[in-house]
């Protein structure tokens, strides 16, 4: 073949044709740089093509980095017709890092010769001395050693320091699969030697580990990494990629893989400087990065000897990307699998719906941790009904509430208040003309975040100065806060307990992945009596002393309409309940809410987890709701209201004639602008073998969009924003 199809990272929708000259190699999954229009582009080979070379423009170059593996390119070109994507914007999302396409440069270190020249000098003396650990570089040597880098090189030239040059972005260190662990219950290890039997199989297969929190899951599926990484027959070991859906877990993960196998996994987040995301895009490249922990957009790393993905609690609603390449992570991470022949592990202690589903229809094996090891015992978890038992006016924390927090630290532990809400106030009214702040370009309020002084949109990121006075009626002083976010909380609990050590822990109190490892080591320490967080303050964390916790609106996730919302409350409150009582002492919770009759809140006072999923499960096949059908929103965007409302009912008009499909709108959705922005969803409902991704496509290949206008297609939402 003498044509190669040529994919760019830029949103185009099929890869390009070019000729490949004659004293030139190219495989599939080639990295090469052609001309395309008056520029020189970076692209990847998907293919070649049977069209004669004559009139066609030449491959220019081919990159030394290894190529793509086969399964890799059927999975961009899957990621993209499943989601409806653009495939050259899905390749965008593997080829993250051009630095990574070079070899590491290298650079000089020096390590002791074991010769010392004659009439050496204090400071060369110095360097011998202080100068290690070996080998390092002249900079970090002289800083060690008190004396200048002259000094170091000087003493190399004199023989007694031995130069080498070695890369500047170093190899990981390999995991040693036979390190030793943690002793293992007798239940933990049958699990693990499942899991390990179904990696060892070599070939596709999904597991579901459900456990109950401080189960152990993390430990059993370490049997299943191990596995995987162990060599077979003379080759080497496979690699593993553990996703877990917020960077603070990945901070989390890489101490415990650390302990676990002797070795820190590699990285791969959104908060990676260049340096270290070059160094990782490389190293799995090459096969040489073995173990791989990182957030969603980790699975698009280039792997080629992937034997394992476990994505760790699966349920997670951060696997899912919203913007740009719309898709699951957990559902991309199984598609990748069974492209590329090897295992998955789903983790989690509240599992979604749709994965519990395809486990009890043996769809995927289903290994169940059903208690915490030894002696340790679920929380017990207690509903506050708030019409009963009203918080003090102005306040937020019931009597019970507090009362259990008083218990908790009068014995010497910690205790949790939990409000998935960050800030000081979700809402900043004018008491003189009613005005609500909000936005000026998103139909969202402003959250007042006292911390920094200033009024902040959590869905566009814009932010100013708290005013003072209203922007409306001028009125000086009237501005007033209503509601409760974790500062306010805090700054309630210091009132009530006003000698304990209180921290508010969100992605707004802390600065970087340094700062939230610190302080979640203090946690861990027993230096913070109570802490006051949101959403990352609990999944996956481990805190001996932490007793109590205590959730203060149980029933912010049951409002404004989404299908999932009962399955939400009911995830996120058992996980934030199961940070109590995970060492030897008791733990207990404590839920406040106006709705102690909802299904989801009942399921987890009486520890009665089969009843809301069939509950759960009955309502969602009624209404052919997933995991027994298929859902598509569209957003149709734009500056003016009318041609949106205009462009989204001509839409619906095109859409193609198919038996089994409901489509229902256009109608407002609760963020009716964004970003300046006017709004209108579409929702698309199918049967559970319908081919929804494919009569989307065909759909919308029959709509052109005006240049400022936006036509937004998720396939399976997971927000209805």
């Amino acid at each position: 073949m003498r044509t190669a199809k040529v994919l760019f990272p830029v949103n185009v929708g099929e890869p390009f044709d070019y000729a490949i000259p004659d004293d030139m190699r190219v495989e599939a999954g080639s990295f090469v740089y052609a001309p395309i229009g008056k520029q020189v582009k970076l692209g990847v080979v998907m293919g070649f093509g049977e069209r004669e070379p004559e009139g066609l423009k030449d491959v220019l170059e081919v990159k030394a980095t290894p190529p793509l593996p086969a399964h890799m390119l059927a999975f961009i070109d899957w990621t993209a017709r499943y989601g409806v994507s653009s495939p050259g914007m899905v390749l965008r999302q593997v080829v993250r890092s051009y630095k990574a396409l070079e070899p590491s440069k290298t650079a000089t270190h020096f390590r002791a010769s074991g010769v010392v020249p004659p009439r050496i000098s204090a400071a060369r003396k110095a360097v011998l001395e202080r100068g290690g650990p070996w080998p390092a570089r002249a900079s970090v040597v002289a800083e060690r050693a008190g004396v200048s880098a002259a000094i170091v090189r000087g003493l190399a030239k004199a023989g007694g320091l031995t130069a080498e040059e070695r890369p500047v972005d170093a190899p990981f260190e390999a995991p040693d699969p036979e390190h030793e662990g943690m002793a293992l219950t007798s239940d933990q290890e049958e699990a693990g030697r499942e899991l390990a039997t179904m990696v060892a199989g070599n070939d596709f297969a999904v597991a579901l580990l459900d456990g109950v929190t401080g189960s152990g899951k993390t430990e059993v599926y370490f049997e299943a990494v191990a596995e995987a990484l162990r060599p077979k027959d003379g080759e080497d070991g496979g690699q593993v990629l553990i996703l877990v859906p917020e960077i603070a877990l990945t901070q989390a993960g890489l101490a415990r893989f650390e302990a676990r196998f002797g070795a820190k996994p590699a990285a791969w987040h959104s908060t990676l400087g260049d340096a270290e995301r070059r160094r990782t895009w490389r190293e799995v490249a090459r096969g040489r990065a073995k173990l791989v922990i990182g957030a969603r957009s980790a699975l698009y790393l280039p792997f080629p000897n992937l034997k394992l993905i476990v994505v760790d609690e699966e349920h997670d609603t951060s696997y899912k990307q919203e913007e740009g390449v719309i898709y699951n992570a957990r559902d991309m991470a199984v598609v990748r699998a069974k492209l590329a022949g090897h295992a998955v592990v789903l983790a989690s202690a509240t599992p979604s719906l749709e994965t519990l589903n395809n486990a009890r229809t043996g769809r995927y094996h289903h290994v169940v941790l059903p208690e915490r090891p030894g002696a340790v015992v679920l929380p017990e978890v207690g509903l506050v009904d708030l019409k009963e038992h009203v918080p003090e006016k102005g306040d937020f924390l019931s009597a019970p509430l507090i009362e259990a927090v008083n218990a908790s630290l009068a014995r010497g532990e910690q205790a949790m208040l939990f409000l998935n809400r960050r800030g000081y106030a979700p809402l900043i009214i004018c008491k003189a003309c009613g005005e609500k702040l909000k936005s000026p370009d998103t139909d969202s309020w402003l959250v007042e975040h006292r911390r920094t002084g200033r009024a902040v949109c959590h869905h566009t990121g814009f932010s100013m100065p708290m005013p003072r006075e209203c922007p409306d009626c001028h009125e000086p002083d009237s501005l007033t806060s209503v509601g409760p976010g974790v500062e306010r909380v805090a700054e309630e609990a210091a009132r009530h307990f006003p000698t304990a050590r209180i921290e508010v822990m969100s992605s707004d109190t802390t600065a970087g992945a340094g700062e939230l490892a610190e302080r979640m080591a203090r946690m861990e320490d027993g230096e913070i009596d109570i802490l006051v967080g949101t959403q990352m303050v609990v999944k996956g964390h481990n805190f001996p002393r932490l007793t109590f916790v205590g959730v203060v609106d149980g029933d912010m996730a049951l409002a404004g309409g989404d299908p999932r919302a009962g399955e939400r409350t009911y995830q996120t409150l058992v996980q934030v309940a199961g940070r109590a009582g995970r060492a030897d002492k008791v733990g207990s919770a404590l839920i406040q809410t106006h709705q102690p009759e909802h299904e989801a809140l009942q399921a987890l006072a009486q520890g009665d987890r089969e009843t809301f999923i069939g509950v759960e499960m009955a309502m969602r096949e009624m209404l052919a709701l997933p995991p027994f059908g298929k859902l598509a929103g569209v957003i149709i965007s734009g500056p003016d209201l009318k041609k949106v409302e205009a462009l989204a009912k001509d839409f619906v008009a095109k859409a193609p004639r198919a038996e089994g499909v409901d489509i229902l709108g256009p109608s407002e959705p609760p963020l009716a602008m964004l970003r300046g922005l006017h709004r209108r969803r579409i929702l698309v409902q199918a049967g559970p073998r319908f081919n929804l991704s494919e009569y989307m496509r065909q759909w919308r290949s029959k709509m052109r969009v005006p240049g400022k206008y936006k036509l937004h297609i998720d396939i399976d939402p997971q927000s209805f924003m």
